[in-house]
């Protein structure tokens, strides 16, 4: 580990100390623990962790990861845990932000010794999660940050990192082609938040492939996450009459940028990825995101048996449609348990190795292979907006 790496991590250890009421706030707001029965002894458990954004504006994004989550540790106890020991799960609160993601992870490993760290949903605080994953020897599996870096940084993969979603170099290329092939657009501005790593990643890999593709880029426009009014950044971009924009955001600031673009007359389609998908999305927006499209995980009304069955036990629990947080949540859960099953024993490094070695397995998100760099190898889907409500519109393989 290097010099710096060390010191942070022993910085992160001592900050973890001042979590105490941000936690409780997290356990009573999401639960603390998840075991299908009563709480498990100390020392009588599996622990496993979770860290997300349970408050904060991105909120729906934890909240449906651990609620992914617990429906997996629910089945796995009722199959009896391992060991007869109960599986519990521990969810701390990051309130949407890298540093205490990393001051919870860092809690979850050295004070609460989880087998395994669940997390987190953004890049960016993926990226502040994994340096401490690795060092500390845990496995992280994180359910859908899809920035390259986050498992494979400065041409290395990190060892205790995985993820069971897909990267933003495919997630790019399937709507830069979708929009040249499909919509036929020849014009598209982007408008990034420059603060997040998930958001300017995931741009620059659909503006690379959209001109590889004989399109053209007209404006490259910026924001950050928290902001309230676009209108400046749209008025340049009406200026540039491009037929589409690309936006990589998250649900918050883009169901606002939809708005702002109606309000300004203006009617080109919006393009987006996998940040978008949230109930709130459509709350929010009220209709003035009907005819955009954005690249997602999974698609509830796939016919597919593992989606619909998924589909169903969720309702069932929830009383709701489940979105790809929601479902990456548990296809994440399930793999490790899966690897876990196959481990030797469950220490963190036996259970790494087994994840390491995850093929063919059949998620509700799709069949799940882990590669070389951690990723996982899978298809994607578009998604269209029609009626202030997301549709299928299509399915792209690797």
């Amino acid at each position: 580990m290097r010099h710096d790496q060390a010191i942070a991590v022993t910085l992160l250890a001592l900050a973890a100390t001042t979590m105490g009421c941000r936690e409780k706030k997290a356990e009573e707001s999401a639960g603390a623990s998840a075991t299908g029965g009563g709480p498990a002894a100390a020392g009588d458990k599996v622990l496993i962790g979770h860290v997300g954004s349970m408050t904060g504006d991105n909120a729906t994004f934890g909240k449906s990861t651990d609620d992914g989550l617990r429906l997996a540790v629910g089945e796995q106890n009722k199959k009896g845990g391992f060991h007869s020991k109960p599986v519990v799960l521990q969810t701390l609160d990051d309130q949407g932000k890298p540093e205490e993601a990393a001051v919870a992870a860092t809690r979850l490993i050295a004070q609460d010794k989880v087998s395994v760290l669940f997390g987190e949903v953004a890049s960016s605080r993926s990226l502040a999660m994994a340096p401490i994953a690795d060092s500390n020897r845990v496995p992280m599996i994180t359910p859908t940050s899809t920035n390259p870096r986050v498992t494979k940084d400065g041409g290395k993969t990190r060892p205790y990192v995985f993820r069971v979603c897909f990267i933003d170099p495919f997630q790019g290329t399937v709507m830069a082609k979708f929009a040249r092939d499909k919509l036929k657009l020849t014009r598209v501005a982007v408008l990034r938040d420059v603060g997040n790593d998930y958001s300017v990643g995931l741009a620059q890999f659909f503006a690379n492939k959209f001109q590889e593709l004989g399109g053209q880029i007209v404006t490259d426009q910026s924001y950050k996450a928290g902001d309230q009014d676009f209108k400046a950044q749209l008025t340049a971009i009406r200026a540039k009459t491009p037929e589409a924009i690309y936006v990589p955001g998250y649900y918050a600031e883009v169901s606002l940028i939809a708005r702002q673009e109606r309000e300004l007359g203006m009617k080109q389609v919006l393009l987006g990825g996998d940040g978008w998908d949230s109930a709130k999305l459509y709350e929010v927006a009220k209709g003035a995101l009907d005819g955009s499209f954005f690249s997602n995980h999974y698609a509830p009304e796939d016919p597919s048996p593992a989606i619909q069955e998924f589909v169903a036990k969720y309702k069932a629990t929830y009383g709701a449609v489940p979105d790809s947080m929601a479902v990456l949540g548990y296809d994440a859960a399930k793999v490790a348990f899966a690897a876990m099953e196959r481990a030797n024993d469950l220490s963190p490094s036996a259970i790494r190795d087994e994840i390491e070695k995850t093929k063919n397995f059949q998620g509700v998100s799709g069949v799940i292979t882990i590669d070389e760099d951690h990723n996982a190898v899978k298809s994607a889907v578009v998604m269209s907006i029609e009626k202030n409500a997301p549709k299928y519109a299509t399915t792209i393989n690797p």
